[in-house]
């Protein structure tokens, strides 16, 4: 029976954040790899798998169609195994929830020769196209129908092809993979997004038998097999969620505590440390462990000739998108002007209305631009989560402001984070979960 969560955090602000901390797995990973298991009859186990809410309603479409799966909340380790006869469509209310879902697409098509996908739910951050989904698996030898609540997806038999992807769409890159590993011939995928959960599916279906090579590359060769079988329960570790290990970055900067953070993969973090170098942010590793230290100066480092930089969201290896929220309000905290420029989603960067009520100074400049001017001091204020990232971001702030806010509709954070206030108090944050 799943647990009934309460929907408000209680958050005062002011405390040092400092101790040791452990990543979750990474839901982007952990979802295309789920779906990724419709592709063998093998029992498929998956270990540090978070629990959260996205996961947890993957689980329930999973069943809804047919797969038989557990999981351990403890270890957090799910298994998953997929017999006989699946069904095609998949459930409309469970997928108007739920991002994530579209992985399904490709793994479905393959195994049954159809699927039928609802238009998927998810963060309200701009519009979040399908069409290089479809584009990617008509070349595949797929057909596709238009309808009001969603899209029939069929073929005949799936033909290796030569694919360029109109833009470097993670899902979309994924669902191309899952579909050609067991195309007849070869498939190359160009212009394919190559982020660590990208790589982690990439890994997992190796371990099924698929031939896969250019891995971490944008150009991804792809021989089909007839089946992904090892005779054997198929295992596989999801990796750290290095899109939390940045917001646990920023957060001890900010707070001045001494934060260790354990089980991180240097290469996942380049980028973002670069990136957070430039709001004079420092973090360096001790061994195998990330160190944040404490009281640092956080400044603004500006561009050659003293102009003001940019902070960008690109493709990887360049800065995630998913990250722009959490710098925004890192670059509130930090001496100088930044411009931060969310190129992907229209929507994402309209949660700064909370910010500027707390005190930031803070200019939208258009739905995918806004001028940080810092450092200001944050005031506690009454706000709610429109979405998983600015939610984290969110309670950043609330940890960084002076008083006590509270921070409405956490059931976007709990999509995304699991069991983060439990977390956070390990290392000294203040944080109720209240109805």
């Amino acid at each position: 029976m799943k647990e009934k969560k309460s929907n408000v955090f209680k958050v005062r602000g002011g405390l040092p954040i400092q101790g040791t901390i452990t990543p979750q797995g990474n839901k982007n990973e952990a979802i295309p790899v789920i779906s990724a298991s419709l592709l063998t009859e093998d029992e498929v186990c998956l270990y540090n798998v978070p629990y959260i809410e996205d996961l947890n309603l993957m689980q329930e479409i999973l069943r809804d169609i047919g797969t038989n799966v557990s999981y351990d909340e403890k270890n957090m380790t799910l298994s998953l195994e997929s017999k006989g006869t699946l069904r095609s469509r998949l459930p409309i209310e469970l997928c108007g929830k739920l991002r994530g879902l579209v992985t399904l697409a490709g793994p479905l098509l393959a195994r049954n020769g159809e699927v039928f996908l609802p238009r998927p739910g998810g963060d309200r951050i701009g519009r979040r196209r399908l069409d290089t989904h479809f584009m990617a698996l008509e070349a595949l030898g797929a057909r596709i129908k238009y309808y009001t609540e969603g899209y029939e997806i069929t073929c005949t038999q799936l033909k290796g092809a030569d694919i360029l992807l109109d833009e470097a769409s993670v899902t979309a890159t994924e669902n191309a993979i899952c579909a050609a590993c067991v195309a007849e011939g070869e498939s190359i995928i160009r212009n394919a997004a190559s982020e660590p959960h990208v790589q982690g599916l990439c890994e997992f279906l190796k371990i099924m038998g698929a031939k896969i090579e250019g891995i971490s590359s944008n150009t991804l060769r792809i021989e089909g097999v007839k089946k992904l079988t090892t005779g054997r329960k198929i295992e596989h570790r999801i990796g750290a969620d290095y899109l939390e290990v940045g917001s646990f970055i920023v957060l001890a900067a900010l707070r001045g505590g001494k934060l260790s953070i354990l089980n991180t993969r240097p290469s996942d973090l380049r980028m973002i440390r670069m990136v957070f170098a430039r709001l004079g942010i420092q973090c360096y590793y001790e061994k195998d462990v990330l160190i944040v230290p404490p009281s640092q100066s956080i400044e603004v480092i500006n561009d050659v000739g003293n102009a003001v930089p940019h902070i960008d969201s690109s493709p990887w290896p360049g800065f995630p998108a998913d990250m722009t929220s959490v710098a925004l309000v890192a670059a509130t905290q930090a001496k100088g002007t930044v411009l931060i420029h969310e190129k992907m989603f229209e929507s994402r960067l309209f949660f700064t209305d909370r910010l500027i009520a707390m005190g930031a100074n803070i200019i939208l400049c258009d739905p995918h631009r806004a001028v940080v001017i810092g450092p200001s001091p944050l005031s506690a204020a009454k706000m709610s989560s429109p979405d998983i990232r600015a939610g984290m971001a969110l309670l950043i702030a609330a940890l960084c402001a002076d008083g006590v806010s509270i921070i409405q509709n956490i059931a976007q954070i709990d999509r995304g984070f699991s069991r983060i206030e439990e977390r956070l108090r390990s290392v000294g944050a203040d944080i109720v979960r209240e109805n």
